[in-house]
């Protein structure tokens, strides 16, 4: 392994100092170590390991882009494995903690999302007839007649602040009395 590190430092001199060849040679020795080590630092975190390629490509993207930062005297090996350790924390940041269960596994044991009960409407015609005569002409025209709370406010010379006060106490006392019956 000493050796293999070696190999690296000196590759990455030669490619510093302007060598394609021996840049191209450093890039094929590393990336299947860095994709092991991607494959098993999400292993770890509970992520899937199919995803390796695109924190291997984060890598050696960051490599290169930085290289330039890189101390000719010191080795390669720490100076690479900081910047893998660094992007595989980055992505799974991004990824935040998520348990992957494919959801085609479980679809005949999960129960179906059931449907809100509607009173008839008929009922809630009835409720709103028992509302006070202002608060049931603001929720007529707001929630019936779609208009706003501008236009009805000039239709019913109210303020715009005294139809927002209707229109919440009005739909607070039917939203009660929808729910006792």
């Amino acid at each position: 392994m000493r050796e293999r590190e070696d190999d690296w430092t000196t590759l990455m001199r030669a490619a510093i100092s302007g060598d394609s060849a021996a840049y191209h040679r450093l890039l094929k020795a590393v990336t299947p170590v860095l994709r092991a080590a991607a494959k098993r630092g999400l292993a770890r975190a509970g992520q899937p390991v199919d995803q390796s390629e695109d924190i291997v490509q984060d890598i050696l993207l960051a490599v290169h882009l930085k290289r330039h930062t890189w101390d000719a005297n010191a080795p390669f090996a720490p100076w690479l494995f900081a910047i893998a350790r660094n992007k595989l924390i980055d992505s799974l940041r991004r990824r935040g903690r998520r348990v992957f269960v494919n959801i085609d596994d479980f679809a005949e044991v999960l129960p179906g999302e059931a449907a809100p009960e509607t009173p008839p409407a008929t009922e809630v015609a009835a409720q709103l007839q028992s509302l006070p005569a202002r608060q049931r002409q603001v929720l007529q025209s707001i929630a019936v007649e779609s208009a706003s709370i501008k236009d009805t406010a000039t239709k019913f010379a109210m303020s715009e602040g005294a139809v927002r006060v209707a229109l919440h106490r009005g739909l607070a006392s039917l939203t009660a009395k929808l729910r006792e019956h």
